[in-house]
Formats: C-alpha cells, sequence, structure tokens
C-alpha cells in the first residue's frame, strides 16, 4: 500500500459511522476506530493488543462458532446477538464479520463491523440467546451421555427443539451403506433402514469438503425421507470420529423454511455429536475391555489379587478364594493374609495347609499392585515325598548293606579260622538280607508302578477261596508267637478280579498283621459276602491304629507313628501298593479299629454276576465282615465299593508282567 493510500485508510476508518474492530488470531484487538470507542467506552490505547471484554459468557460459544464459520467457509457472516459495554451494559447489536487474509491466502484475523440494531430487533436477539444458552445446556448434557445409543437419541432431540425441524435423523456410515440409527418425527419401522452410500446425500457432503449442505426439490426424491410428507428441505452435518467421517445428522423442514440460525445449529450439533460419540465409542471399547480382562481374572487358576495405593484388596478373584478360604467380601478393603515382594517369588503356608508360590507386580500409572499366587501344595509335597523316599531308602539300605558287607569281609580275610557252622551262618545271614534288600528294591519298583494313573491289572473271573487256601498258610512259618487261623469257606462265589494282584494284597496285609503285633497273637483270615461283594478280612491283636490315621495310612512313604518306620522297618509303601491295586480292579482295602486291641484289614472283590444280574444262589451278607468294629467317634475309611465292575482296570498287560509271584 503507497503512503497515501494508507493516508486514506486510516481518514476512513475514523470517520466511519459504525464501529469496526478487527483482532488477530488469538483475538487480541489490532484496530479500534473512534466509533468503537464511542459505543464500548474504552479508548483505542487501552484495548490495542488486549482480548476486548465485550463478548457476555452465554454468547462465548456462539462467538467462537461465527469465528470457525467464516475460516473453514471463507464467507461473510452476519449475525444479531449481544454485546457487553464498559459500563457492564448489555446492547444489541448487528455484526457482520469477515477473514482478513495475508498475500498468500493465509488467515491473519477477522473484521468486524457493529451496527447498533432498532427496538424490533430486540426480540430476534434475546431469542438467539436463549438459543444459545439452551444449545450450551444440550451440549453438557450429551458430553456427560456414555451410552450410545442414548448420546444419538439426544442428539436428533435437540435437533428438532432448537432449529424447529419436522423430524430429524442420525445416520451412521458401515462400509458401503448408511444405516438409521435413531430418528425423531419419522415412522418407528424406519429405524435400521438402509440404503447405499453412493449416491447419496452423504456422499456428496464428503465430496465438497464442507461440514454442513442444504438439499431441497427433486434432490431429496429418492431417499428414505421422502416418507415425511411434503419434505421440501434436508439440511446435512457431517459428524467425524477422530479424522475419519462417522455419520450424518439430518434435519427434515416440510412445513417451514430454514435460515442461517438452523443451519448453524445443526453444524454446531453434528461437530459436538462426533465429540460426544468418540466419548461414548471410548466408553465402551473401556467397559469391553475391562469386561474381557475381568472374565480372564476370573477364569484364571491362580489366585489374583489388586491391592491400591494403601495396600489394600480391590480386586479379589474367585481362585483366590478357593486357595485361600477368604471369599471376596470379606478380602476387600483388608489387607493380604500373606507375604509378598515386588518382582520376587515367595513361598508360603496358609494357615489351611496349602502352600502357595506368590508374585507380585506394581502398576508405575496407578500405583497399585498386582499379586499372582498359585497353589503349589501338590509340588511340595511331592518334593517332600521324594526328600523323604531319599532318606527313608537310604536309611533303609544301608543296615542291611553293613550287615552284608561285615558278613563278607569276615569271610574273606579269617576264612580259614571259622569253622564250617560259622561259614556256613555268616553265609546264610548275607543272602538272608539280599534278600531284604531285593524285597525293598522290589517295592520301591511296585510302588513307582502302582503310582501310575491306572496300575497295570487284567481283571478275569477267579477262585478266591482256593487263593485264600493256598497264599494264607504259608505265613505261618514267620513267627512262633503268632497263631495264624484262616476261616474261608469252600463255596464262595467265583470273584472278578486280577488273580496276581489280589496275592500280592493277601500277602501285604498278613505280613502287616504280623509286622504290627510285635508280642504275638491271634491273625484271623476269614471271608464271605457283604453288600453284595467279597469281602476277606484280616484281624491282629497288634498295636492298632491312632485315631485321625485310618486313611493316612494308605499314603506313600507313611507309617502309622512317627516312629513306626524305625520300630517296624518299611518305606511304607505296602498298604499305598495294596489299596491302588485293589481301586484298579474295582474293590478296595480299609482299615478298621477292632473294640478291644488291635486292627481289622477289610478287602473287597467284586463277584461275578449272575446271567440274571443279581447275587449267586445263597448268597447271604455276613454281618461279622462288615466294618461295624470301629468304635463310636474314630474315623470311618470311606467306602468305595459302589464302583462299577466293568470300570474296573483294563489295561493290556497284565500284573504279572511287572512283578512275580513275591508278595510285598
Amino acid at each position: 500500500m503507497l503512503p497515501d493510500e494508507g493516508r486514506n485508510a486510516r481518514a476512513v476508518l475514523a470517520s466511519a459511522a459504525d464501529p469496526i474492530v478487527a483482532v488477530d488470531e488469538a483475538g487480541r484487538v489490532t484496530l479500534w476506530n473512534p466509533a468503537a470507542e464511542r459505543l464500548f467506552g474504552w479508548a483505542a490505547e487501552e484495548i490495542l493488543g488486549q482480548v476486548p471484554p465485550i463478548v457476555p459468557d452465554e454468547l462465548t460459544a456462539e462467538h467462537h462458532a461465527v469465528l470457525e464459520r467464516v475460516r473453514s467457509a471463507g464467507s461473510h457472516v452476519s449475525i444479531g446477538t449481544r454485546r457487553r459495554t464498559r459500563a457492564r451494559e448489555l446492547i444489541d447489536v448487528r455484526i457482520g464479520t469477515s477473514a482478513l487474509r495475508e498475500s498468500d491466502g493465509r488467515l491473519s484475523g477477522w473484521v468486524s463491523v457493529f451496527h447498533p440494531v432498532a427496538e424490533p430487533e430486540t426480540r430476534a436477539v434475546a431469542e438467539k440467546a436463549r438459543l444459545v444458552r439452551r444449545l450450551n445446556d444440550i451440549l453438557g448434557d450429551l458430553n456427560s451421555a456414555l451410552d450410545l445409543d442414548l448420546v444419538l437419541d439426544r442428539i436428533t432431540a435437540a435437533l428438532v427443539e432448537l432449529t424447529g425441524a419436522d423430524a430429524a435423523a442420525f445416520v451412521r456410515i458401515e462400509g458401503s451403506r448408511l444405516r438409521l440409527v435413531t430418528a425423531r418425527g419419522l415412522p418407528e419401522e424406519m429405524l435400521g433402514a438402509t440404503v447405499a452410500l453412493e449416491p447419496s446425500l452423504v456422499t456428496e457432503l464428503l465430496e465438497s469438503g464442507r461440514d454442513v449442505m442444504l438439499a431441497s426439490g427433486q434432490r431429496v426424491t429418492d431417499l428414505i425421507w421422502q416418507r415425511l410428507p411434503d419434505l421440501h428441505t434436508v439440511a446435512l452435518g457431517m459428524a467425524h470420529l477422530g479424522n475419519r467421517p462417522y455419520g450424518a445428522l439430518y434435519a427434515l423442514f416440510a412445513g417451514r423454511t430454514t435460515g442461517h440460525t438452523e443451519l448453524e445449529l445443526l453444524e454446531l450439533l453434528a461437530g459436538h455429536a462426533g465429540v460426544a460419540v468418540g466419548n461414548a465409542v471410548a466408553y465402551q471399547e473401556v467397559v469391553r475391555q475391562r469386561a474381557h480382562e475381568r472374565a480372564v481374572i476370573d477364569a484364571s487358576a491362580d489366585g489374583i489379587a489388586v491391592l491400591d495405593t494403601d495396600g489394600l484388596v480391590c480386586q479379589w478373584n474367585p481362585a483366590a478364594t478357593r486357595i485361600t478360604g477368604r471369599d471376596a467380601l470379606s478380602a476387600l478393603g483388608s489387607g493380604l493374609p500373606f507375604p509378598f515382594s515386588p518382582g520376587e517369588t515367595v513361598t508360603h503356608l496358609l494357615p489351611n495347609g496349602t502352600w502357595i508360590d506368590v508374585l507380585a507386580a506394581a502398576i508405575e500409572e496407578t500405583g497399585e499392585i498386582v499379586v499372582d499366587f498359585r497353589d503349589v501344595t501338590a509340588a511340595k509335597e511331592l518334593e517332600e515325598s521324594k526328600d523323604l523316599f531319599l532318606a527313608t531308602t537310604g536309611h533303609e539300605l544301608r543296615t542291611p548293606i553293613t550287615v552284608v558287607q561285615g558278613f563278607a569281609e569276615t569271610l574273606v580275610t579269617r576264612w580259614d579260622e571259622l569253622p564250617d557252622a560259622e561259614r556256613r551262618k555268616a553265609v546264610g545271614m548275607i543272602a538272608d538280607r539280599g534278600r531284604a534288600m531285593g524285597k525293598l528294591v522290589e517295592q520301591l519298583l511296585l510302588g513307582s508302578r502302582a503310582g501310575s494313573a491306572r496300575p497295570p491289572v487284567t481283571p478275569a473271573p477267579f477262585d478266591l477261596a482256593g487263593l485264600l487256601h493256598r497264599v494264607v498258610p504259608a505265613f505261618r512259618t514267620l513267627s512262633q508267637t503268632h497263631r495264624l487261623e484262616c476261616a474261608v469257606p469252600e463255596d464262595l462265589p467265583t470273584a472278578y478280579g486280577d488273580v496276581m494282584a489280589t496275592d500280592i494284597i493277601v500277602g501285604q496285609l498278613v505280613e502287616n498283621a504280623y509286622k504290627y503285633s510285635p508280642e504275638g497273637g491271634l491273625i484271623e483270615v476269614a471271608a464271605g459276602i457283604a453288600g453284595g461283594r467279597l469281602v476277606v478280612t484280616i484281624d491282629d491283636e497288634g498295636i492298632g491304629i491312632a485315631a485321625g490315621d485310618h486313611e493316612r495310612i494308605f499314603e506313600r512313604f507313611v507309617q502309622g507313628e512317627a516312629g513306626d518306620r524305625r520300630r517296624f522297618g518299611g518305606v511304607g509303601l505296602g498298604l499305598y501298593i495294596a489299596r491302588r491295586l485293589a481301586t484298579a480292579q474295582g474293590g478296595d482295602v480299609t482299615a478298621h479299629s477292632r473294640p478291644n486291641r488291635g486292627t481289622r484289614m477289610r478287602l473287597t472283590i467284586p463277584i461275578v454276576a449272575s446271567p440274571d444280574g443279581g447275587l449267586p444262589d445263597g448268597a447271604i451278607p455276613d454281618a461279622a465282615l462288615s466294618d461295624e468294629v470301629v468304635p463310636e467317634g474314630e474315623s470311618r475309611a470311606s467306602e468305595r465299593d459302589s464302583r462299577a465292575v466293568e470300570g474296573a482296570g483294563t489295561a493290556g498287560e497284565t500284573f504279572a508282567d511287572v512283578t512275580d509271584e513275591t508278595s510285598v
């Protein structure tokens, strides 16, 4: 601009009757002519470089919307509104706003020309202010809603209320289709209807690069909106989710015309619809992720607890209840019942006897701590069993090896000095200890096989009475202080089981009767039918079983009392093997205390069913073979005789394939 042109422009601005105000992009005043000084009350030197305090708070959103409209559309915008003077008075004005641009087209600010309005326009200005206030209320309500369907429904309702449209709708872009998801003033059956995205007004709006558009006449006859009678105008605003188009907001007019205000309200609502939809979608995604995480935590076999910043439990999954015995109600809001150390694995024994491994990790963003704890009781018991196995077998093998070594060294160094009787005695002792070591190794191997998921047995019909008459008398030579009697009738029905496994079970139970009655006495083996099964009982007059140990003695490496192993020898595998072999063939072995003294061991074996599926002829339950000898108050071993015979072990190899006929 030439110097004379600059002087002329300043003269024009100074003499202009209308207030003229220019601001930069930040809203700071760059031009404030004398008419603006007279209208608002601030001198130019007071206001230049400042944001002018002339916009009432309730009209701030409207002011920003006008500036944004001028920026995006590049057109002149004129509105009727109110502004505040230095004296805090509100005056009615009409403002024409245009964009200020550099020579390269870049926006540098805005210039507004103010025209004080006469009384007839006051009512319109007041209505505009009311609309703005209502719009602020609606936008606040939209931004607080987190349900997507509710958000869209509120937007269409607000559009009808603010613009006076005859109907409003929101369509969502779904690939190459548009779906009507909510509407006001349209038939309800239209909800969910779809039309092709191309051609449609939405496609036209997207291609134009604008955010709003008007369509009328023949351009709306091919839309589903034509079901609104006398429809003549459609106002369309685009809603974006992030940087991509999400849907479009329609205002449909049949009985009235549209103006600048309606289009402006549509644009504002469409823009805020994108924000509100984004909030709702983000919330739904968070809810979905939380539900997914909750399902994973609830389904976890590990106990999982989340501690807040005070170290108190705020989450507690079902596995945590199962492992610790504490339900969520009592756990929430309290501390953990076990120690933990972030980044380290801590092994701890709970009061309920459960061993757990605890691992904790801190969440830096929230200050919370996630604690994962796993039930490792089985692994702990296995580890202890292995340690006990090594200690026990080492102890049991040391004694016979020492005896063998001692007698062998004696024979080597003093062979010529010893008489024949002494040499025979030494060799006999070596042979005896060798048999003991062989039997111990056999027990260990058999215990390993019996510990498999299904011990190798092959059930078949066999003569139980014949087996007992053959096996039991062989034990009479074990002791001069015991009296062994066998009360087995010859007419027992045919048993169904593994004959070799039964041989081993009976041998183990009779041998135990000898071992645990060190002072001698009567050992009686009886057989009969009770509860629809063959029952073999072995009674002794020995030390008996302590209360609470009737089931524990069937575990591996366990004997009745802590000192029994040292007192009676053995590794505590005999009864474990016996029960495993019995259950594998459909029977069981249980232990019971006798009323006065001693123990009753009870073996049950299935009977070969008669053709009609019942018991053999003449089978009468024998009360003497029941377990009623258990004193009142003592633990009664659980009965498992209801197991189906057909479900008994059916492994492909016979028991004889993994052991010989020697009883253990």
